[in-house]
């Protein structure tokens, strides 16, 4: 684990943003409106998809993929140009949250700045053309870390931005040697102190297959020592398998309380219910108290809490990546959690959720049960993920207990929690 992480990261949320897709106007400036919205959420850490000028061979799309980057070092010129970036960054520091911004750096577009400079850089088929590893990355060619004059280019870079925003959020990361973001991290330091390190881990399977052609695909616990943040894509197969109704959620509950004793003591893991990649939270969960459950949840979760735009109004439809694709704010289906996704991350704020002993389990089909304990303190969560009403064994005394989530009163019986349906999170002390 990177030494000076900070487990208070466990406190925060984070919001993603994709500019293109947030507003009609797809601008850094039209964001800055949003703000005071945003912050009302309880948001602390803004988190921009990448900012920089996309490639135009092989694009996808009308407009391309974010992630097909032309320049490292330039700005998206839909967005606006760096003026503007800086005014949304003090905008958004003005309100008293953070800004991070994407890093892709295990690849970028065919007709980038550095292909066209430094061929020399990049990974070259048996043929001597440019090429990529992963097949359906087909707008994008690899960067050859090999070259040491490359890491000093990158960093560089990264120095740069460290000037304006509080961090990054690394794409694929686990295809980038460890090592260059170990030294990233230190030098980036030299600039800006205790800037936010998000990776972009990568699931098992695809770990499997890259080092079954011979790549290196690094897990958590090895990029957990360059990173403060790492995704959980490490167990996101067994949410998804249980939601699909492929696989228990016991089985996805032991995951998670794996984590607890196979990561450092200060891990931080990304607790995300949807992002640009995935699909939208209301896909899974149409019932709207299962939504509300499954929120609480991954708020409740050991770790940062995540929020994509739009999953706060319930949004269906996950905006495309390579086209205009507005986040449809007013839907007729709209969901409206926001003020949910507020008081969690009010108690999200307790200081149990920055240092606990964390113990997930599912005792009876569709509902989560998890305790942070610290001392003689107790956070007890239980959650029903279909939104059904049960009993639910828990260690907490007979009696009548508040839920901090809505301030109704919530009853324990002969170990059993009488749950209604809508989630549930109670703290008891000694």
């Amino acid at each position: 684990m990177a030494d000076n992480t900070k487990k208070e990261l466990r406190n925060q949320v984070i919001y993603q943003i994709f500019v293109r897709n947030f507003s009609e106007e797809g601008t850094f400036r039209a964001v800055i409106p949003q703000l005071g919205r945003i912050r009302d959420l309880g948001v602390d850490i803004i988190y921009l998809l990448p900012i920089h000028p996309i490639g135009e061979v092989a694009r996808k799309g009308s407009l391309g993929c974010p992630y097909a980057i032309r320049d490292y070092r330039g700005i998206n010129p839909e967005y606006g140009n760096e003026d503007d970036l800086v005014a949304l960054v003090d905008a958004i520091h003005d309100k008293g949250m953070k800004c991070i911004i994407d890093v892709v750096y295990n690849h970028t577009s065919p007709d980038s700045v550095l292909a066209k400079e430094h061929p020399e850089w990049f990974y070259h088929k048996e043929d001597g053309s440019f090429g990529n590893h992963v097949g359906d990355w087909t707008d994008v060619i690899d960067l050859d870390y090999d070259n040491r004059d490359l890491w000093d280019y990158q960093i560089e870079t990264l120095k740069y931005w460290a000037k304006y925003v509080d961090g990054f959020r690394c794409d694929v990361a686990s295809l980038v040697p460890v090592d260059f973001w170990l030294r990233a991290r230190d030098e980036v330091g030299t600039v800006k102190q205790d800037m936010i390190w998000l990776s972009e881990s990568v699931d098992p399977e695809f770990i499997r297959t890259m080092r079954a052609m011979g790549l290196y695909a690094y897990s958590d616990s090895e990029m957990f020592r360059a990173f403060d943040i790492s995704y959980d894509y490490d167990i996101h197969g067994e949410w998804v398998d249980y939601l699909n109704g492929r696989s228990s959620l016991c089985r996805y509950a032991e995951a998670v309380d794996r984590q607890e004793y196979i990561y450092p003591g200060n891990y931080v893991k990304l607790r995300f219910l949807e992002n640009h990649d995935k699909a939208r939270a209301r896909f899974f969960f149409s019932d709207e108290k299962a939504l509300k459950n499954a929120t609480a949840w991954s708020f409740f979760n050991k770790g940062t809490a995540f929020v994509y735009a739009g999953q706060e109004v319930g949004a269906v439809h996950l905006p495309g990546l390579f086209d205009k694709d507005i986040v449809d704010w007013d839907a007729d289906d709209a969901v409206d959690i926001s003020g949910l996704i507020s008081v969690l991350s009010g108690i999200k704020k307790d200081g149990i959720f920055t240092d606990s002993s964390f113990r997930v389990s599912a005792p009876i089909d569709d509902f989560l049960l998890g305790v942070h304990s610290r001392g003689e303190s107790r956070m007890t969560g239980v959650f029903s993920l279909r939104g059904a009403a049960g009993t639910v064994p828990v260690e907490l005394e007979d009696g009548i207990y508040e839920n901090l989530i809505d301030g109704s009163r919530v009853e324990v019986f002969q170990g059993m929690l009488r749950h209604v349906g809508d989630p549930v999170i109670i703290k008891t002390e000694g």
